[in-house]
């Protein structure tokens, strides 16, 4: 899986989520692919193409600016036309959020739904 979420304001629920995947028993591994700190544009697409393209689903979650995040917009259109599925996870409902254009359906973030997109169900 590859994960897509806004840089500047959702670092917290990327780290949330791959370390809820790696404490958990879940039929599915993730890996980190996410670039570790901000980098010029034409490296950092490159970096999350290449990512991309190795991964199953690409997972936007979803903060409360996600859906006007510029990074975010780049890594769908790349997802797409890779024709790699896409899907929101919430990531907190407390604050808000706007679902992300083109980025596929919205779920809550909850084991039995990581379990259903990337498990042998």
């Amino acid at each position: 899986m590859f994960v897509s979420f806004d840089f500047d304001n959702d670092q917290q629920l990327k780290h949330l989520l791959i370390g809820q995947t790696k404490r958990q028993n879940l039929p599915f591994s993730v890996v980190d692919g996410s670039l570790k700190e901000a980098a010029p544009e034409p490296r950092w697409k490159e970096a999350a193409l290449k990512e991309i393209r190795r991964c199953d689903v690409v997972v936007v979650l979803v903060g409360r600016y996600t859906y006007k995040a510029p990074g975010v917009l780049a890594e769908i259109a790349m997802a797409r036309s890779e024709g790699k599925p896409v899907v929101q996870l919430i990531g907190s409902r407390s604050l808000g959020y706007t679902r992300v254009k083109g980025a596929g359906k919205v779920l809550a973030w909850t084991q039995d739904n990581l379990t259903k997109l990337f498990g042998n169900d």
